[in-house]
């Protein structure tokens, strides 16, 4: 059963990437030939709007947290970039048998996600799964590697999953603030004001398409990309 389970972590994880690989050009593609008067699209641009407004709200209360300018992650554009992926989970007859979405960090800054009232998203507490339930009107909200990588581990990336659900099917909306897509060669690495001493750097500068391309080629194999960036 563990070798069944490792095989089948080992294609969900190739599958992945092959997934993101098309989603990124067939949403390139959807950019240009879409009919912006249709309802539903109109709908997904609306949300989007307020997804940014509320990132850039977000990324100010984590710039004071750290003791930094309340604009300071919105000014090195950490809000720039904002992809947006709806996740369609079907209902499972044999959930014991298979994962929904093996365990995994998420390669950007911050994700915000709308998710229905299935169930199913866990995140890994103090080594143990922790369910998060539907809350009506709520938003969940990750921290992702790269918030960890600049925040010399202040703060720490989520580690997350999905479990298969017999009940379904399951539907959610996952907003990422990445600009892993833009031609951006700016570094990011250990903000300057939060070294010291006694806390040096942890992690070396990198360009986030450059952390993407790694995450996307290291797989979802249960452990972190960040580690191939620690100094």
């Amino acid at each position: 059963m563990e070798e069944f389970k490792k095989q089948q972590e080992a294609t969900l994880a190739e599958n992945a990437r092959k997934v993101k690989e098309l989603a990124t050009l067939e949403i390139g593609r959807w950019m240009k030939e879409a009919d912006f008067s249709d309802s539903a699209t109109k709908i997904l641009v609306e949300y989007s709007k307020q997804v940014m407004k509320l990132g850039k709200l977000l990324f100010e209360l984590l710039s004071e947290a750290l003791g930094l300018k309340l604009t300071h992650l919105n000014d090195i554009d950490c809000s720039e970039g904002l992809l947006v992926l709806g996740h369609y989970y079907p209902a499972c007859p044999q959930p014991e048998l298979t994962i929904g979405t093996s365990k995994q960090a998420d390669n950007t800054f911050m994700t915000v996600l709308l998710q229905d009232n299935i169930g199913g998203l866990q995140v890994l507490h103090q080594n143990k799964w922790i369910d998060v339930p539907h809350v009506p009107g709520a938003l969940v909200v990750n921290i992702g590697d790269l918030v960890q990588l600049i925040s010399n581990d202040r703060f720490k990336s989520v580690e997350h999953r999905v479990l298969a659900n017999h009940r379904g099917p399951r539907v959610s909306v996952a907003s990422f603030f990445s600009t892993g897509m833009l031609p951006s060669t700016k570094l990011y690495g250990p903000i300057k004001e939060l070294l010291s001493e006694d806390n040096p750097p942890k992690y070396r500068e990198t360009t986030v398409r450059d952390y993407v391309a790694y995450f996307n080629e290291k797989g979802l194999d249960g452990t972190s990309a960040l580690s191939h960036f620690k100094v």
